[in-house]
Formats: C-alpha cells, sequence, structure tokens
C-alpha cells in the first residue's frame, strides 16, 4: 500500500485546517491517489469524485465543519469529504454489507449533514438549514454543492427561486463538470472572481446603494450598470436574476483560486453563487479520457484501468431492453425514446445512435419526462419511458395526474426493480408495484426472466392505456430473450413447475425476480410454481385454480410487503371467498441497506432456502 504521509496525520477538518497553507496542494496530490487506490480495490463512483478533490479540500479548509453545514447534491462526489472527516481506514468496506455507505448518510457521521442519492435536492436542503439557524440566532455558514446535470431539476431552480428572497446567508456552488475549461476560466477571470467576493467590492457596493438611496433612479440605473457589466464578464446573469451575488467561473482544480474565493465568500451576507469549472476523472487519464466508462467501477488494478471482461457476460435486462428498443423501433415508427439523463444506464446507447431522431434525454428532470411523453402519446407516438424504479417516484404526481388520467398509453420501463445491491435504499426499486399497482387504467407487468421481459415489452406496445414493465438490475435465469417481437396474453400467468396437489400441498405465486428462488423451493418442497408475470390485471382464474388445488398459498416478489403483488393475491382471494390460507413473502416494513444483492436477499428471506424456512415455519404452527 502507498504511503501518504500527510494523509495520514489529517484524521479530521480540524487537523486539515491546521496545515500551512503551502502544504495543502501536497495533500490534495495525496488525497487523490489515495482515493485511486482505495477504490480501484472496492469499486464505487470514480470519475466524479476525482473531479471534485481540490474543491473538497478547499471547503473543509476554509469553513469550521461540521458547525458549517456542507450539503452534497446525489452524493458521487462525497469520498474525499468521507476521507477527510474521519473515515479513511473504513473507506475499504465502501458500499460492503455494514460498512460505509457509498453516499452521505447522517447516521453515519456528524459532517454527513443531509442524505442524499437522488439528484437536485442540496439547495432546498441547504436552504432549510440557513434559515434554521437563522432563526435559532446561530451564526453558521451553510453551502450546498451542485453538479451541472442536478441543475436542469426543476426543483433546484424552485430552491434558487425561494432562496434569492428569503434573505439567507447561504453558499451555491455549482460544480460545472461538462465543459473544458475556457479562456474565461483564466487570469482575469481569477482577478474578478476576487474582485466581485471580496469585502472591498461589497463595502463599496453597499456605501453607493446607500447614498444613491436618496434618488432612486440613480440607484437603478447604477444597479443596471453593475449588472450588465458583470453580465458581459461573467455568464451569472441568470443567478443575479434569482437574487444572488455571482461568482465565476473558476478553476475548480485550482487552490490559488479557490481558497481566497470561498474565504471572501464566507464572509458575505445574503445568498452567493459560485460557480467552478471542473474536469471529471482529473489526475487518473484513463477517467479524463472516459468519465462515463469509469462513472462507476467495479475492482480494476490502477495501473491498467478498467479491462473488458475474459469471457462474454450473461445478458442483463438493460440489454435486452436496449436490444428491444431498436428492434421494435424499426417495426413501429411512431416509437419513441425518452430518459431522464440515463441514456447508458438504461441501455439506450444504440438507440439514440441509430434513431437519434426518436431519442430525447430530458436531463435529469423525472417530472417533466413522465409529462413529455403524455404530450407526445396526445399526438399519436408511442413513447417508451426508460426510467429506473427508484427515479419514477420523482415523477410519480405526473404518472397519475398527466398519463394515467387521460389514459394515455406511455409504456413505462422500468429498470433497477427490487434491491439493487451496494449503492443502498437511495436506489433500491421496493416500492414501485405498490405505488403503480393502486393507480386506475395501468398494467403493471413483472417478467420472471430475460425472454419474458421482451416479450412483455411487446405487449406494453399494443396497449392503449399506460403499461408498466418492471425488471431488476443484472441478469436473471439466462434465457435467451430471441430477435421477435412476440407478446403475451394480458393478465394471464402460467404454472411453471406443476407440484403435489391436495392435502399438505403448496404452490407459490412468484412475481418477477422471484421466479428462479421460487423453483429452488419448489424443487425441494414439491410444490407447485406459478409464474404470475401481470400484477394487474393479476390472473384471478390461475388464483382461483391453484387455491382450489392446494392447502397453501405462498406469494413471492422483491417489493415492499404493503400493497405489494401479495395484496392483490389476499385480494382476489377475498373476492372469490376462498378460505385457503396465504403466506406472503417480501420486503419488511423498512428501509434495507447496501450490500451484496444475493446477501441481502438470503437475510431478508427471499432466497430458495428463506421461502423455505418461511413455509417450514408456518406449516410447523
Amino acid at each position: 500500500m502507498t504511503d501518504f504521509p500527510l494523509l495520514s496525520t489529517v484524521n479530521s477538518p480540524a487537523d486539515l485546517r491546521c496545515l500551512e497553507r503551502r502544504d495543502v496542494p501536497q495533500l490534495t496530490d495525496e488525497l487523490r491517489a489515495f482515493l485511486v487506490e482505495s477504490v480501484s480495490r472496492t469499486g464505487g463512483h470514480f470519475s466524479s469524485n476525482l473531479g471534485t478533490v481540490e474543491l473538497t479540500v478547499a471547503l473543509h479548509y476554509v469553513f469550521n465543519t461540521p458547525e458549517d453545514r456542507l450539503v452534497w447534491d446525489v452524493g458521487h462526489q462525497c469520498y474525499a469529504h468521507k476521507i477527510l472527516t474521519g473515515r479513511r481506514a473504513e473507506m475499504s468496506t465502501l458500499r460492503m454489507h455494514d460498512g460505509l455507505s457509498g453516499f452521505p448518510k447522517r447516521s453515519e457521521s456528524a459532517y454527513d449533514t443531509f442524505g442524499v442519492g437522488h439528484s437536485s435536492t442540496s439547495i432546498s436542503a441547504a436552504l432549510g438549514m440557513a434559515l434554521a439557524a437563522k432563526q435559532k440566532g446561530e451564526d453558521r455558514k451553510v453551502v450546498a454543492i451542485i453538479g451541472d446535470g442536478a441543475m436542469s431539476a426543476g426543483m433546484a431552480f424552485e430552491a434558487l427561486n425561494n432562496a434569492g428572497v428569503a434573505d439567507a446567508n447561504l453558499l451555491v456552488v455549482l460544480n460545472d463538470n461538462d465543459m473544458s475549461i475556457s479562456p474565461p476560466v483564466g487570469a482575469l477571470n481569477k482577478y474578478l472572481a476576487r474582485l466581485f467576493s471580496g469585502r472591498t467590492f461589497n463595502a463599496a457596493r453597499r456605501a453607493g446603494e446607500k447614498v444613491l438611496g436618496v434618488a432612486p433612479p440613480l440607484l437603478e440605473f447604477a444597479n443596471r450598470v453593475e449588472e450588465h457589466v458583470k453580465g458581459m464578464l461573467t455568464p451569472g446573469t441568470l443567478f443575479e436574476e434569482f437574487g444572488f451575488n455571482y461568482i465565476g467561473p473558476i478553476d475548480g482544480h485550482d487552490l490559488d483560486s479557490l481558497i481566497p474565493t470561498l474565504q471572501n465568500l464566507r464572509d458575505l451576507k445574503g445568498p452567493q453563487f459560485l460557480h467552478i469549472i471542473t474536469k471529471k476523472g482529473q489526475g487518473y487519464k484513463q477517467a479524463e479520457a472516459d468519465p462515463i466508462l469509469y462513472h462507476g467501477v467495479g475492482k480494476f488494478q490502477p495501473d491498467i484501468g478498467i479491462e473488458p471482461p475474459a469471457a462474454a457476460p450473461k445478458l442483463t435486462y438493460t440489454q435486452v431492453f436496449g436490444d428491444w428498443l431498436c428492434d421494435m423501433a424499426a417495426a413501429e415508427p411512431r416509437l419513441v425514446g425518452v430518459t431522464p439523463a440515463m441514456r447508458e444506464g438504461s441501455g439506450m446507447v444504440r438507440f439514440a445512435e441509430q434513431y437519434a431522431d426518436r431519442y430525447y434525454d430530458v436531463g435529469i428532470a423525472e417530472q417533466h419526462a413522465v409529462t413529455f411523453a403524455a404530450g407526445l402519446a396526445c399526438e399519436g407516438l408511442k413513447p417508451v419511458v426508460a426510467i429506473y424504479s427508484t427515479f419514477l417516484q420523482r415523477g410519480y404526481d405526473q404518472l397519475v395526474h398527466d398519463v394515467a388520467l387521460q389514459n394515455l398509453p406511455v409504456v413505462f420501463a422500468i429498470d433497477r426493480g427490487g434491491l439493487v445491491g451496494a449503492d443502498g435504499p437511495t436506489h433500491h426499486g421496493t416500492f414501485d408495484i405498490s405505488f403503480l399497482t393502486c393507480i386506475p387504467n395501468m398494467v403493471v407487468m413483472t417478467p420472471g426472466d430475460e425472454a419474458e421481459c421482451r416479450k412483455l415489452l411487446s405487449t406494453a406496445m399494443t396497449l392503449d392505456c399506460p403499461s408498466a414493465v418492471r425488471y431488476p438490475r443484472g441478469s436473471g435465469m439466462g434465457t435467451a430473450p430471441g430477435t421477435d417481437l412476440a407478446t403475451l396474453p394480458i393478465g394471464k400467468g402460467e404454472v411453471r413447475r406443476q407440484g403435489k396437489t391436495g392435502d399438505n400441498s403448496i404452490a407459490l405465486l412468484a412475481f418477477g425476480s422471484m421466479l428462479a428462488p421460487a423453483l429452488a423451493a419448489g424443487e425441494v418442497l414439491d410444490a407447485t410454481v406459478a409464474n404470475m408475470r401481470f400484477v394487474k390485471p393479476i390472473d384471478r382464474e390461475l388464483i382461483k385454480q391453484l387455491a382450489g388445488e392446494h392447502s397453501l398459498l405462498v406469494s413471492v416478489e422483491e417489493n415492499a410487503l404493503i400493497g405489494g403483488a401479495g395484496s392483490e393475491v389476499a385480494r382476489v382471494l377475498e373476492e372469490i371467498g376462498s378460505a385457503t390460507p396465504l403466506l406472503r413473502l417480501g420486503l419488511p416494513d423498512r428501509f434495507i441497506d447496501h450490500g451484496d444483492h444475493a446477501r441481502l436477499l438470503s437475510e431478508l428471506g427471499l432466497d430458495g432456502d428463506g421461502i423455505i424456512r418461511s413455509i417450514q415455519a408456518r406449516q410447523a404452527v
């Protein structure tokens, strides 16, 4: 392991603030090297963290954390923050079961002031903290750090609009890593940043306002002159209109610019906005060249980088969707694809290339994505919204009000349904069955394997109502999906394994990803296993048949038990007057922590052995 002589002495931001200013660059170099070594061993978010090393160091160097609050947006860039706040030794457990979370987490550290994972929340949370400090009479600084991608969400602008008139001492740092550092981010811009953020400039402005205040036309003229001068020299007119004092853009990797600018801004009152330019993957050539590939990484050798797999990996559900989307687009000219900034994650790269005129990336704006798709559907197109389960939560009102209420044929391809492993509770898709099934007009499908996923996606395209196909992260049972566009009958499941009937017999009703463990349990118990396929409309006839032939029904789903697929089975049994008992297996009423997916399922009793144990415990009662 590499030696880190200076970093090893910094166990808290207080230690960092004791360093001589001339030693800070060495610390950032060691911190970046430590990040490369650490993440290469554990995997995790990589390029975004490399891009914010200097910013993180500068923030903790200038501000009195944790008394001063740092609020990170999304949290993909929080690893350097974790290392500097006493968690360096625990980085070897990052994103592992019972280890450090990959995101800021309030229960983990006093320095993690707000739990995140979804984008565009930082300004709202920081504004709340700033106004709370003001109400309590506490002289505390609050800083929100938000990326340029997260600024595409309406929530960020709602917060800016509120903050500009709220008279809060709030600093928003815009970490802009989507554009190269252009000429304006040079000596002149450094000078202007220091000038606009300095006490002399702001004192002169306040004095001018006081003198000119007796002559409102002159004050208005002076304000307009200042606004237009700054607008010509910096791109901050928009943020000035929100009521912020805009500074920047400055080089986010230049400590000689960052630290004095932050020191100046720290001492200013009211809403301040600092625009910095950084580069994803900074300091690691492979990540600089391909920041998307290195955004989220597995284990790799730092001196080599990410290597292609030795053997062809199993086809993932995401890849099945991507292939289907291209094939269906060739057959259906009305198909259009919509994604809220998840082209790679949702498997839409090839579609975006082959059907560029039918591909819409709306940015991190899930609410807009859903209503935008509704508008497309109104005009006769067939929109397919590719979205993670956990992100669809952000567009729920639009799903209800703009799509389902109007019964528009929008197809929701919902990736990451169920537990997702290392990303943890902010990214687990554990509620979608519950929140989709209760919406009128919705058809909700849960494919049991890859081949069925393709068929159900094709089925969804035939419908004249909103529909959702919900599939898990990664690979499933390994069934070849084929290349045709075959469909399946609506609301019909199938018996995948016929087991014993009559006394002491069991029928397992599996939804989606739980088909494989249900089949494994069925072999041991000689149980019938039904692949239900549809949560809504659910196969009432199949449930009635299984209830009549077996002495115990068991529903199994990778979703919250409350309001889930098992609840639909119970509702049908009640409506048909069946006395056959039902055991419902699924996720408990709590947030599930991060960890290995297979281990989480085992601990929750949703693997084959766990299903068997639950059934045996029920039979023993």
